[in-house]
């Protein structure tokens, strides 16, 4: 497993399509939402200091079928509460519930698989393989290319990230192809 950093790191990477998908606001926040729930799978941190004998670290919420049910769970539970305030954060785009939940689902599966690739790549050096595909396959999954403590590994990660994001936004945004989610607003582009 990386480190804080390198989670953070991850979720910006898997999150880099949204910027060919949709404008800049709403790309903005389905990269913050990637990013902020690429942590997710840590969770078991906390739960297993409440439940030590129930959860360990690198156990069931190190699983897609974990990731992908809590993120069905907080689509259903913040997509009433955004619905509201969604067409004003996001400057015209409209989102029906339907969109907009599959946008917050879309966000937390995201994340929470950015957090499950990047164990893989790093998790035998302190913790236990992750075994991302539980029940499904029994074998743990790993690859051991990073190593946990290496800051080095880890900011540039970080840096790569960030300037990948910088980039795209600065030299595409907004960019235009067929297959872009358009809005009235660039519908009227020239």
């Amino acid at each position: 497993m990386v480190d804080v950093m390198g989670h953070i790191a991850f979720g910006l990477l898997f999150a880099v399509p949204a910027w060919f998908v949709w404008d800049g606001r709403v790309s903005i926040a389905f990269i913050a939402l990637t990013t902020t729930t690429a942590m997710l799978p840590d969770v078991d941190l906390v739960l297993s200091s409440v439940f030590p004998q129930t959860f360990s670290h690198h156990g069931v919420t190190h699983t897609l079928l974990f990731v992908v049910a809590v993120s069905i769970v907080a689509g259903a539970i913040v997509t009433p509460i955004l619905r509201k305030r969604v067409d004003s954060l996001t400057r015209g785009d409209r989102f029906d519930s339907t969109s907009l939940f599959l946008f917050v689902t879309g966000a937390f599966t995201l994340g929470g698989a950015s957090h499950l690739f990047a164990d893989m790549l790093s998790a035998p050096d302190i913790a236990p393989p992750v075994n991302p595909f539980w029940p499904f396959f029994a074998k743990p999954w790993s690859v051991d290319v990073l190593w946990y403590n290496s800051i080095w590994a880890n900011s540039v990660l970080l840096a790569t990230a960030l300037v990948l994001h910088l980039g795209i936004w600065y030299v595409f945004d907004p960019f235009d192809h067929r297959y872009r989610i358009e809005t009235e607003k660039t519908a009227e582009r020239p």
